[in-house]
């Protein structure tokens, strides 16, 4: 019985996961992010920006001094993050609370964000600005680019190459592919790959784990 119930949790967080990662928060959002991934995906084709898988992104740092730029918001990172890395958000949570902007952070609960404990985000228009703060030789530094599952990070490229970034690298997959020994150390109570998972959809990943628990021992 228990064997059953975990093969079909298994195969509703695989649905999950899978659609998950392509309905972001808000619909002017995931235009922007699909226009700009686009932009992204092309200047990894191109090879002006390397792909760095995430079992290669500690060799990367250590080896060849990669600087990791975590762009996840903060309530992703406060779960779990690369011990040294910087973090600069690329979305922030939206504090407008007009009448409009409270009916879209109500739809926007009701349709996704009670599952993934995602919040209402907008776009930060400061990005660069603060990486430069933080980052601030264009032509020499490497950076190697991450969020949760790898799409946020095409569109953060893609922003920081328009600013005149020479040595870019994106994490393929995002921190949701990593194992456990992938990096040098991690900070935060959860596993760095299951940072971006909130919400009820939290508590069916904590089922999942613990029945996986069971059958092996069973």
């Amino acid at each position: 019985m228990a064997l059953i119930q975990l093969n079909q949790l298994q195969s509703s967080l695989l649905k999950y996961n899978n659609k998950q990662f392509k309905i972001p928060s808000q619909r002017s959002t995931i235009l922007r992010i699909n226009a700009v991934s686009i932009n992204g995906q092309q200047l990894i084709q191109s090879g002006k920006v390397r792909p760095i898988l995430p079992k290669e992104a500690g060799t990367a740092m250590v080896d060849e001094g990669y600087i990791l730029l975590d762009i996840r918001p903060e309530w992703e990172r406060e779960k779990a993050c690369v011990k040294g890395s910087l973090h600069v958000p690329l979305f922030l949570k939206d504090m407008d609370n007009s009448l409009i902007t409270l009916l879209k952070k109500w739809v926007h609960f009701g349709y996704i964000g009670a599952w993934t404990g995602q919040n209402f985000t907008m776009i930060n228009d400061e990005f660069v600005k603060q990486v430069e703060q933080k980052i601030p030789d264009k032509d020499n530094a490497k950076v190697l680019v991450a969020c949760g599952e790898g799409l946020r990070s095409l569109m953060a490229i893609s922003k920081l190459h328009e600013g005149e970034y020479k040595n870019l690298a994106w994490l393929a997959g995002g921190f949701n592919r990593a194992s456990d020994s992938d990096f040098p150390a991690v900070e935060g109570p959860e596993k760095l790959q299951y940072a971006t998972i909130g919400g009820a959809s939290y508590y069916f990943l904590q089922l999942l784990i613990l029945l996986q628990a069971v059958g092996k021992e069973s």
